[in-house]
């Protein structure tokens, strides 16, 4: 059931206004991109305008916040006793792990740890504390030695007040 003679359907219309309708849209997208890229370069010269008010920002805040004054009042620190392992590498870590393993096995096989344990560890921290800690800590436990010997004694009387009853 073909037609002879027939012109396709789906041409109407001159190939002129074809043309020229092709071109119109190409003038709106190519319009369309400039206004895009207008709008993208006005976007970016904000951005960089509002970083630069930011770093200047940042920049006083930090002048604000110079401490390079108090290094004077510091004291000297030897950087050979710093001792950092911030790079541990494969070969590193096994190396530490080895030594702690020994270390703990030390601790777990002292005759003194294992019969007490927590006086083991205290006499240890006792022994490591630098000698400005231990002041520290030998005053606060005298500070607070009255007060335990008087504890002490209210439970001696009363211990005794007790037993004095049970005997009656």
């Amino acid at each position: 059931m073909s037609q002879v003679g027939s012109a396709p359907a789906f041409r109407t219309g001159s190939p002129k206004k074809h043309e020229l309708k092709s071109k119109q849209k190409l003038e709106k997208k190519l319009s369309f991109y400039t206004k895009v890229k207008d709008a993208v370069t006005s976007l970016n010269a904000t951005k960089t305008i509002c970083k630069k008010s930011k770093q200047r920002s940042r920049q006083k805040k930090l002048k604000a916040y110079d401490l390079s004054m108090l290094s004077e009042f510091l004291p000297e620190t030897d950087a050979s006793n710093l001792h950092t392992e911030a790079k541990l590498n494969c070969k590193s870590k096994q190396a530490l792990v080895q030594r702690e393993a020994a270390q703990l096995n030390a601790v777990l096989t002292n005759p003194q740890f294992q019969l007490d344990p927590f006086a083991a560890i205290h006499q240890h921290l006792l022994s490591t504390q630098p000698p400005s800690a231990r002041k520290e800590s030998n005053s606060a436990k005298q500070g607070k030695d009255p007060k335990d010997k008087k504890r002490k004694k209210n439970k001696k009387k009363n211990a005794s007040s007790a037993s004095e009853a049970m005997d009656i």
